[in-house]
């Protein structure tokens, strides 16, 4: 057995620094360029960004899938099909919903804008990412480059996958919670200029966060981000679905479920870690009683900011994707997917870091917001308007909603009766 691990590591030694990471050099670097020009054009430019991205994922999937049917990968043309199906249901779903979230994201890019030093804290994350993308890309080209048999080699991709996306998923919650702590601090004291402002508060947001934090930002890291995806799922699914009784049940089921699951696990936990200092769980269950108390989770519950941010980082991941995958086919065409797959996945880690910067902002307001909506007021008056508005509506119709199950339950009651007698 020792003798056979001492022959496959000298086969991947060989064969991996001259042909695959060359290849994952390029994604990363192809990754890094796309997050660095994200927080170049913060701004106007962003905005547009973002819009373009929510209607180009689902062509951009549709292309991908139709190159894997051509390149004969059948099971993966079919995956990158049915992803482009469930993207193009969900934005059609949500698609009255975009006009408030693009507010959300324009407020948000402004108050990261007047913060340049946040900006900075990305581009040192997104090198230490960087950095570590070095040395497990390493080890993703010797798996590749491996003579075992695809079975091993997916495994081993999958355990490699999971570690990059978890490293990842830290590091862009440490910056979630130094931007948090960051925008927090500027809407309590009501500008960063404020004489109340204290002294420094990046590095001690910074310290803060790689210190004390880091084991709630670990923790938190595990879960959050797949949760969060299945719920924007089940509400496009939910909002859809229309009379079919039974189908209703099952999704209400699985939305119960992961509603429940959200409590323990949501991004507003970082807000909470940030500015009180506490553990995870606990941060999330207190920002979710006060979102539910105020009447604010019905706002959270209509954006979708964070399902928009989480396009902009799929395409980049893509493009990322699409780079290293087209270099691979011009070599070794049984190798594209694999190498292709695992280079989106640094795409997408790299540009997330970026774009993390603009979804703190947005969690940090609507913890304000319901905190005090006075700090929403005094620094943007006719933002605050509108969030009060959008509220008010989304309240009426809940209650609405209410009235009408109620009813609908009523009555059906009374019928079974009827026919009882």
């Amino acid at each position: 057995m020792v003798v056979k691990l001492c022959c496959l590591s000298h086969v991947i030694g060989e064969m991996f620094s001259e042909d695959y990471w060359p290849i994952y050099a390029v994604a990363g670097g192809v990754g890094a360029l796309l997050g660095w020009m994200w927080l170049l054009l913060l701004g106007s430019p962003a905005n547009q960004m973002l819009k373009i991205s929510v209607h180009i994922l689902t062509t951009y999937l549709a292309v991908i899938s139709v190159l894997c049917f051509w390149c004969d990968q059948f099971f993966w043309g079919v995956a990158f099909a049915i992803a482009a199906a469930l993207q193009f249901l969900y934005v059609i779903s949500v698609i009255d919903r975009l006009s408030f979230t693009m507010l959300v994201l324009q407020k948000a890019v402004k108050m990261v804008w007047s913060l340049p030093e946040v900006k900075r804290v990305a581009y040192v994350f997104m090198a230490v990412m960087l950095l570590w993308m070095g040395i497990w890309s390493f080890g993703t080209a010797g798996v590749v480059a491996s003579d075992m048999d695809d079975g091993g080699r997916w495994w081993l991709l999958l355990v490699l996958s999971v570690s990059l996306f978890w490293t990842g998923a830290v590091l862009c919650n440490t910056v979630h919670v130094i931007v948090s702590g960051m925008v927090f601090l500027v809407l309590i004291h009501d500008g960063r200029d404020s004489v109340s402002m204290p002294h420094n508060p990046l590095v001690k947001s910074l310290r803060y966060a790689v210190t004390t934090s880091l084991g709630s930002i670990c923790y938190g890291s595990l879960f959050t981000a797949a949760i969060r995806t299945l719920r924007w799922e089940i509400r496009g699914i939910r909002s859809k679905i229309g009379n079919n009784e039974c189908l209703l049940c099952c999704v209400d089921f699985l939305f119960h479920l992961v509603e429940t699951l959200v409590r323990f696990f949501n991004k507003y936990a970082y807000v909470q870690i940030a500015v009180y200092g506490k553990g995870f769980n606990r941060s999330a269950r207190d920002a979710w009683e006060l979102f539910q108390s105020t009447g604010v989770e019905a706002l959270v519950a209509y954006d979708c900011s964070g399902a928009v941010l989480l396009m902009g980082t799929i395409v980049g991941g893509l493009i990322t994707g699409t780079c290293a995958g087209a270099w691979t086919y011009t070599k070794w065409h049984d190798r594209v997917v694999m190498v292709g797959s695992t280079a989106m996945l640094m795409g997408m880690v790299l540009v997330g870091l970026a774009m993390v910067v603009v979804e703190s902002a947005v969690t940090s307001i609507y913890i304000c917001y319901a905190e005090d909506p006075l700090l929403i007021h005094r620094w943007d008056a006719e933002f605050f308007n509108q969030m009060s508005e959008t509220l008010h509506q989304r309240l009426q119709y809940r209650s609405a909603r209410a009235r009408e199950v109620l009813t609908n339950n009523r009555f059906d009651s009374h019928t079974q009766e009827s026919l009882s007698v």
